[in-house]
């Protein structure tokens, strides 16, 4: 592995998925969800600050991130349970406004408390025996925004029941859950609309030069001839008709183009050329370039839809045809990254916004566990008319998480495999 490829892999697939996180992290906070923590990279912390009621979390591994927002999942994964010491903080109404579960972690004014029941969701409880008296069993209200800082130091707000995921309104939780790849969709925009800007012009659908002995050429097109359509398909950019052409080697295909404001129609038979074993069509002309605004915002924006297509393209044909050398996991997308970042830094951007748009759209897949399968349990809690129980969903949630989880493994064995092995 060479460092500069592990410095662009971080560098894109962290961006790609804390854009995606803060989806869910805007909507959840809007929509009065407590989002308890928003973490940058996983595994142990580095660093902590709060701020507005989240805490903000750097982990040593650098790859990704997380968002935990107050819910089910957080209740049955409390790091709080009857039997174990904390040490607590009380105000001057004598309720509890810090809960200390960490040994590196001292508080001032703190005192020891040995559990015997607690609710921090319903009741806000705490109950157990002061100062190692094992004789007197006190109890105390907690307040509704006290801390609790667990084994490894975080220090989190608790999760009371109404500011759960769970407590909010359904097309509340629902745009909750399309917001992180809605927020995919958004980066690759941005990031196209940058390129756009960031090279010296745009292609247009104007042609710069028409190659000799080409079709194109042979058809009567010129240098400063317009395309507007293929076979009476509206042309709206160069990229579009590159995709057009491409897909059509050998067929014969009828082009109107302008050319000094006077519409003219010629029909040009497609050339066929390999490509990797492929077959593609060509017709033999390059691109003028324009330095406007307009037309690189449209490139930009040109692009973008180009990318969700080909992508939502490639995805469906994969459901159709399942392989699983189609699919690609961190191994793939590493070896990628690496191999692109060769290329220069505007090439990686490229590669950023193609991957955030995968992202996006693999996350719709309704596989529960992933935000597609929790929409569609959003849109069947919308035909019932009542909320899915709670065993049906975790179950659900759990064999989607499972599928995922064989799914990686094997798609990551096959990365090895077709990278380090063969």
């Amino acid at each position: 592995m060479n460092i500069v490829g592990i410095i662009a892999f971080i560098f894109v697939f962290g961006v790609v998925v804390v854009v995606h996180e803060f989806g869910h992290f805007y909507v959840a906070k809007k929509s009065g969800v407590r989002v308890r923590e928003f973490a940058i990279g996983m595994g142990p912390k580095l660093f902590q600050t709060r701020r507005n009621g989240t805490t903000y979390t750097i982990r040593v591994l650098p790859v990704g991130g997380y968002v935990r927002m107050a819910g089910r999942a957080e209740m049955e994964d409390s790091p709080i349970r009857p039997g174990m010491t904390a040490v607590i903080v009380l105000n001057d109404v004598q309720e509890v406004t810090r809960i200390n579960l960490s040994e590196t972690t001292e508080l001032v004014g703190g005192q020891t408390l040995t559990i015997n029941a607690v609710d921090l969701v319903d009741a806000l409880t705490i109950e157990g025996y002061l100062g190692g008296n094992d004789e007197e069993l006190v109890t105390f209200k907690v307040d509704h925004d006290a801390t609790i800082i667990e084994s490894d130091g975080t220090e989190l707000l608790i999760a009371p029941r109404d500011t759960h995921l769970e407590s909010a309104k359904l097309w509340q939780r629902a745009a909750i859950n399309f917001a992180g790849p809605f927020m995919n969709f958004v980066l690759a925009v941005v990031l196209f609309v940058g390129l756009a800007f960031a090279i010296p012009g745009v292609t247009t659908t104007t042609i710069d030069q028409a190659q000799k002995n080409m079709p194109a050429y042979q058809a009567g097109l010129r240098s400063g001839d317009t395309i507007t359509k293929i076979n009476d398909v509206k042309i709206s950019s160069w990229q579009g008709m590159q995709n057009v052409i491409q897909t059509k080697p050998g067929k014969q295909v009828k082009i109107t183009y302008t050319r000094k404001n006077v519409t003219k129609v010629v029909s040009v038979k497609i050339k066929t050329l390999k490509n990797q074993g492929q077959k593609i069509g060509q017709i033999g002309i390059t691109a003028q370039l324009t330095k406007s605004i307009g037309a690189r915002l449209q490139y930009g924006i040109n692009t973008s839809t180009q990318a969700f297509t080909q992508i939502f393209t490639a995805i469906k044909n994969l459901i159709s045809a399942p392989s699983l050398n189609q699919l690609g996991g961190p191994v793939s997308i590493y070896k990628t990254t690496s191999t692109v970042s060769t290329y220069g830094f505007l090439a990686l951007l490229s590669f950023m916004a193609w991957l955030s748009v995968n992202l996006g759209l693999l996350n719709l897949f309704p596989i529960p566990a992933l935000d597609g399968g929790k929409l569609v349990l959003n849109l069947i809690e919308a035909i019932i008319r009542r909320p899915i129980p709670d065993k049906v969903e975790t179950g659900v949630t759990i064999a989607g998480a499972i599928l995922l989880v064989i799914l990686m493994v094997a798609v990551t064995g096959n990365d090895i495999v077709r990278y380090f092995i063969k």
